[in-house]
């Protein structure tokens, strides 16, 4: 009997995103303002004069914008103007995923040195550009006295060292109080 392993990374692969910009003969517009390779203004022109001028120099003709009236086209290389893309897709992916929000759980009972440790943390977050959303968790009979959580939660937010601004209050949530922070 063969046990086949199920392979970890599949769910990490993403194909690569496809490129819908029409190009060469696939442009439908009859004027075009065109761009050279260094963005450029050539002008506004017939689409047989872009595309012969793009086979002169051995590029293809790019369609960056098809809205605007004319469309606006630019003279380069696809495989560059691909390579661009995914470049800048991933940028914008990765400065995204910098912007996540970072969750802090603290509870009434912590001594003042765990704090100070939590807010270290608290503090590498908001440096990196994450918002971080900040729970004091109560337990018990603790929700009776929910007075001293939210005390506490408020004392906590002078031990973190970088200046921050409340994006919301300390709101009551199902097992305690949280607010959310960022950097100033």
């Amino acid at each position: 009997m063969i046990i086949k392993r199920r392979n970890r990374n599949f769910q990490r692969w993403q194909p690569k995103p496809v490129i819908t910009n029409r190009r060469n003969a696939g442009i439908t517009a009859k004027e075009v303002r065109v761009l050279n390779e260094a963005g450029e203004h050539l002008g506004i022109m017939k689409i047989e004069e872009a595309l012969t001028l793009a086979m002169e120099r051995g590029l293809d003709l790019i369609e960056l914008t098809e809205s605007a009236d004319p469309p606006v086209v630019r003279i380069m290389s696809f495989d560059k103007f691909r390579y661009q893309k995914e470049k800048d897709d991933k940028k914008q992916k990765k400065e995204q995923k910098a912007k996540d929000m970072k969750r802090m759980r603290i509870t009434p009972r912590m001594a003042e040195n765990d704090l100070k440790v939590k807010a270290k943390k608290v503090s590498e977050f908001l440096e990196k550009g994450h918002r971080v959303e900040i729970e004091i968790f109560l337990r018990g009979r603790e929700k009776a006295h929910q007075g001293i959580g939210l005390q506490k939660l408020e004392n906590f937010f002078p031990l973190i060292e970088v200046p921050i601004q409340k994006m919301s209050e300390p709101k009551k949530s199902l097992r305690g109080f949280s607010a959310q922070i960022q950097k100033k």
